[in-house]
This record gives structure tokens, sequence and C-alpha cells, in this order.
């Protein structure tokens, strides 16, 4: 953009804002503008800069050279959306290189049409990917359940293929599939009880498939506790009892 234009271009600017250009003012902005054309994708930049309302109610919009490079860009870049390159068969480096700008440079700049709706994939998964899904137990198309009893079911089933302690009812607290453990008690937020962060022990044992504990191997391990928790004590009472010293005056040495 030349001075010339850059007066054009400030002329169009101040139909909408009412500002005065200037000889200055023009070689100012070529200068900021010196690779972008004035053409109607530069005007149109200006159209949408005042289109659009200002943060602040009571500021004055007042367009600046970034804003007309910026909104430009945007214009011609929203032609592109859905391009795709079209090669040619055999072609070199340097011709897909001339072809693909000459595309790119047509379309952007609306002397050809962009395409007007996305590009779809085609085909279908293939074999390994479906083997590979059906392998973390998915089990290929599913339909849609016939009725409620139905849909309750499959849900019930999915439930059940959940890994970890989840996929069991907790036989401590009888929490259901997929809920976790709750604590004794229960009030108005939480009727059930809070929820753990870890799964009772009873309920780990059964998802690994160990048998639970008989009442002797319960009580034989509490006791074991309750011992490991008075030597605990006890060595925490023997450390405090620290002896008096005596104090021993000079005249009573022998």
């Amino acid at each position: 953009m030349n001075p010339r234009e850059a007066a054009e271009l400030l002329g169009h600017c101040a139909m909408f804002d009412g500002r005065k250009p200037s000889q200055g003012a023009a070689i100012a902005w070529s200068s900021a503008l010196n690779d972008v054309p004035l053409d109607d994708d530069t005007k149109a930049a200006v159209a949408a800069y005042y289109t659009t309302a200002p943060k602040d109610p009571d500021a004055k919009l007042w367009i600046l050279p970034h804003h007309v490079r910026t909104l430009r860009s945007k214009i011609r870049s929203k032609r592109l959306e859905n391009f795709q390159y079209e090669p040619l068969a055999n072609e070199t480096t340097a011709e897909y290189l001339a072809r693909y700008r000459g595309q790119v440079q047509a379309i952007a700049s609306g002397r050809v049409a962009g395409p007007s709706g996305r590009l779809a994939l085609e085909g279908g998964p293939s074999r390994e990917f479906m083997r590979e899904l059906e392998a973390h137990g998915w089990d290929g198309n599913r339909t849609v359940p016939d009725s409620d009893e139905d849909a309750v079911e499959a849900e019930v089933i999915d439930m059940v293929r959940r890994s970890g302690p989840l996929g069991i009812v907790c036989p401590s607290c009888g929490a259901a599939m997929g809920r976790p453990c709750t604590t004794p008690g229960g009030s108005g937020k939480q009727p059930l009880g809070k929820p753990r962060r870890k799964p009772h022990s009873a309920r780990l044992r059964a998802v690994r498939g160990e048998s639970e504990q008989t009442a002797g191997e319960r009580a034989a391990q509490e006791q074991r506790i309750r011992e490991m928790s008075a030597r605990h004590l006890a060595r925490q009472d023997s450390e405090e009892e620290i002896p008096d010293v005596e104090i021993v005056e000079p005249g009573d040495a022998s």
C-alpha cells in the first residue's frame, strides 16, 4: 500500500469515525501496511471493526493499522476453512508449492469459491482396531434396548464388568456395585454414611478372591493390634519418665 492508497483508506475510515486524514497520516499508514494491498478485503476489515461495539459504551472506536491487518487476515482465512489441496500425479516439489500457493491465493481472495462443506471421513474402522476394542470388553455395535427393563439389565451388566473393588457389593458396609464404601452412621445430607476414600479390607479381599476371615482369625488380629498399641504406649511412657537429678552441694562431698 502506497501513500496514495493509504489516503484513500483513511478517507474510507473517516466515513465511520469522522477523522480528518492528513498527508502525514497517509505516509504513516502506508509504512505500517506496506505489504497489505488496498482491496475489497481491506475495506471490509474496516467495516468489520466498526460493526463490533466497544467494550466501554462511552468509548469511541478508532481503527489503527494493526486492526486492519488482523481483521483482513481473518476474513481471508475464513474462506480457507474447508480447503484441501488437490494434488497432481507425479508432481515435483516445485510444482506442488506453486500449485498450492496458487490455490490458497485464489480461494483466500475470493476469486475462486472454496469448498462449501467439511470433508467427511469415509470407511469403517479396521479389523485390528475392532479386535482391540473387543479385547477391552466392547461387544461390537450395540442396539438400543426395547424397554426400560432391558436398559436396566444392560446397565447392571456394564457395572459387573467394572474392574477393581467397585465391581462387587461390599460385604462390610453393603455398598452397591460402582458405589464407594461408606462409614458407619448417616446424616441428612449423606443418609448412607460418608464415603470412604479407600474400600473396606473385606471388599479388597473379595475382589482378589481371598476367603473371608473367620471369627477366630479376626479375634487374633484384634489381639495383635491391642498388644502393639500397648507396647507403643509403654514405650512412650518410659521415654517421658526422666529421673530427677540429685544436686550435690560442695560441702557434702566426701
